[in-house]
């Protein structure tokens, strides 16, 4: 689905000008086109790059998600999933539920497993890599795409240890990537606002990179819809920019809309779809070093999710069986799709859908 190249009649002529000669973007050209009203204009423009990396091709892949645990000592004001150690609905899972969870995989043909959960006070490093090795022993040809930087962060400071280190004993264990979680906005003034307790942006940023140094790839996100200003937003997609720059560690960037419902921001609404979509393509066109845009379809739904492929979307995440932290903040999507709904959804679109794995090679 090739678009031909026209002049647009529109007051992003600039960038349009910068974007078909290959030319990067800057913090002004992200500010503008946040401020943009010309939707079909932006989602043209980030069409250009999605189709110039990734052709025609929208990528899925069969997953399934496993939350651990919902205990966590951080309790940030858009989490509906937390609870405290004690309260009414905390539960965590032992290894051997983790693990009969897991064996669904065999039924689903997955070829991954996404674990993350709360940070829980009193668990240790020992539990983490008992359940990845555990999990890595009994199916040893899943990939583990697991914790992310905050959870990370967290093993390392109950334990005592170095954040690389930390690394090094689940990636022996079988860890083999990172999820982009935990990013929420870099801004300093909005973390304090929203989650005091979470590790700093600069410090995702760190264990992102202590991540790629070790040889873990890892996805990248931003929670967007809650109080951040459009500046934030550019300058949250900038530093992902620089540390592409520097490491080449991150695999797609996947924007997160802000779900109110059971949290301490309930009075908020919904994103809206422009906003979606606008958050999808400028991610599209500021990350020029991304190789993959990923419209998670549990949090924008399956309708804006086929129509991102033309925002410069190449991929729409998976099965993604059994989520539970967008569904506690009242997501109205499934909680899972089958491969032929994935299929189907991507081809009305006239895409051509890609089975891949964690790491985007293609499964035939």
């Amino acid at each position: 689905m090739q678009l031909v190249h026209t002049t647009l009649n529109t007051d992003l002529s600039d960038i349009q000008e910068k974007v078909i000669d290959g030319y990067r973007l800057e913090y002004e050209d992200g500010v503008k086109l946040f401020e943009s009203p010309d939707i079909l204009a932006i989602g043209y423009l980030a069409n250009l790059i999605r189709e110039r990396k990734n052709n025609n091709k929208t990528y899925y892949i069969i997953n399934r998600h496993i939350n651990y645990t919902n205990i966590c000592k951080n309790r940030c004001k858009f989490c509906a999933f937390s609870r405290d150690n004690g309260e009414d609905g905390a539960y965590q899972m032992s290894i051997k539920e983790i693990l009969d969870n897991a064996s669904q995989i065999i039924h689903e043909k997955a070829t991954e497993l996404h674990i993350v959960g709360g940070l829980h006070p009193e668990l240790g490093l020992d539990y983490y890599v008992e359940m990845i090795s555990s999990i890595h022993e009994r199916f040893p040809d899943v990939h583990l795409q697991a914790f992310t930087a905050v959870e990370i962060a967290h093993f390392a400071e109950i334990s005592g240890i170095s954040i690389r280190e930390t690394l090094k004993e689940l990636k022996k264990a079988g860890l083999g990537s990172l999820p982009g979680g935990g990013a929420e906005i870099f801004s300093p003034n909005i973390r304090k606002e929203l989650c005091p307790e979470k590790l700093s942006g600069e410090e995702w940023l760190n264990t992102m990179r202590e991540a790629h140094s070790s040889g873990l790839r890892s996805n990248a996100t931003m929670l967007y819809g809650h109080i951040e200003k459009n500046e934030e937003r550019v300058n949250h997609l900038l530093k992902l920019r620089e540390l592409q720059d520097e490491t080449n560690g991150f695999m797609s960037f996947i924007p997160l809309a802000f779900h109110p419902k059971n949290t301490d921001l309930k009075d908020f609404s919904n994103t809206a779809g422009i906003l979606d979509l606008k958050m999808l393509a400028i991610g599209r066109l500021m990350l020029d070093n991304f190789d993959h845009i990923k419209a998670f379809w549990i949090m924008l739904g399956i309708k804006l999710a086929q129509v991102s492929l033309s925002f410069g979307v190449d991929d729409i995440d998976g099965t993604v069986a059994e989520e539970k932290i967008t569904h506690s903040a009242g997501a109205q999507t499934p909680e899972a799709l089958t491969v032929g709904e994935i299929k189907s959804l991507i081809e009305e679109t006239g895409r051509e859908p890609v089975e891949r794995d964690t790491l985007y090679n293609r499964i035939r």
